[in-house]
């Protein structure tokens, strides 16, 4: 059985050479046929010459070197689609996320009842804010989202070959991962894990409300629903209101006059319409970023011992399907 450890790096020179160690140590306690999969996300620091001091030393080491930072959750799809083992362990550089956790996956994995087994914390980590924040983001994608995400999700998962192989076929260009995780379907196990905090979380508060609304306007119908229905209900709202002032009129004889009136209904009608094309030109930007059919990372360089080694087979599926025309047919 071949195991690949799959994780990303972006200031990450800090940490990568006890990741390595830690990470190795935990996976030869499985298997020895193992490969490490690191992608260089265009990090600014030296993680790219400490990764590439490791690859030289160890042959089981493997450095994907990406042309810029394309985003967490693109390069760690990058990393999957290189990762040629049977089970694939993905999980943060950071250290955050404990390297051992593999061998508790690993023996709920050894039930044969699941496909992946992934962590989730207990608690949110870090102070007032980033808990606040963190449950409004999720609270946030629970209320709009067609299919929520699972709160206090980590990334540390251990996969099958099939589910992995399942995973990289997706097509978009605009994702949040952990959407892309579920519905790959499969048989999916939760194991709460201990998140450290040694920094502060890489996602700002404002980084969490556009990953809110890129995961809501990518994968919901909900948002454009409740936009007919607000729509809607303000519609018979202003006929209801405009049949009782007439009624008042004809019967009373009592009219209706008042600049503030014209004034605040033209704003709340004007504020309304300014709302429902700001939704709507969301979601044409995000249909334009799909047609545009544009790869998510581009690959400068990947750093094996035997470079002449063909792609992994995920790999070359990935490239088949992006140079296939889309038939519109389910994926």
């Amino acid at each position: 059985m071949k195991l690949s450890i799959v994780t990303t790096l972006y200031r990450s020179a800090a940490s990568i050479a006890e990741f390595y160690s830690r990470a190795m140590k935990a996976a030869e306690a499985i298997t020895g046929d193992i490969e490490l999969v690191m992608v260089n996300d265009g990090s600014p620091d030296d993680s790219i010459d400490r990764a590439l001091t490791l690859q030289r030393a160890d042959p089981r080491v493997v450095v994907v070197d990406l042309a810029r930072n394309f985003g967490h959750h693109k390069a760690m799809m990058t990393g999957l689609a290189h990762a040629t083992g049977d089970l694939v362990f993905l999980i943060d550089s950071d250290l955050e996320e404990q390297p051992e956790d593999l061998a508790l996956f690993y023996q709920r994995f050894g039930e044969g009842d699941c496909d992946v087994v992934y962590g989730v914390q207990e608690a949110r980590r870090g102070g007032l804010f980033e808990r606040a924040t963190g449950a409004l983001f999720f609270s946030l994608v629970a209320a709009l989202s067609d299919q929520p995400l699972p709160p206090n999700l980590v990334t540390s998962r251990l996969m099958t070959r099939d589910y992995v192989r399942a995973l990289v076929r997706h097509r978009d260009r605009e994702f949040v991962i952990a959407h892309l995780w579920q519905v790959s379907g499969f048989r999916q196990h939760a194991m709460i894990v201990k998140k450290l905090s040694h920094s502060p979380s890489t996602y700002s508060f404002r980084q969490r409300i556009e990953m809110a609304v890129k995961h809501v306007t990518t994968t919901s119908t909900r948002l454009l629903y409740l936009v007919l229905y607000a729509g809607l209900s303000i519609f018979g709202l202003s006929i209801g209101v405009i049949l009782y002032f007439l009624g008042r009129y004809f019967t009373s004889g009592i009219g209706v006059d008042g600049f503030t009136s014209q004034i605040v209904s033209i704003w709340f009608l004007g504020g309304l319409i300014t709302l429902i094309l700001g939704v709507l030109g969301i979601y044409i930007a995000n249909i334009m970023a799909e047609t545009k059919r544009r790869p998510y990372t581009i690959v400068r360089r990947v750093h094996r011992v035997d470079s002449s080694a063909a792609a992994p087979p995920n790999v070359i599926r990935l490239q088949e399907l992006a140079s296939r025309p889309d038939t519109g047919t389910p994926r």
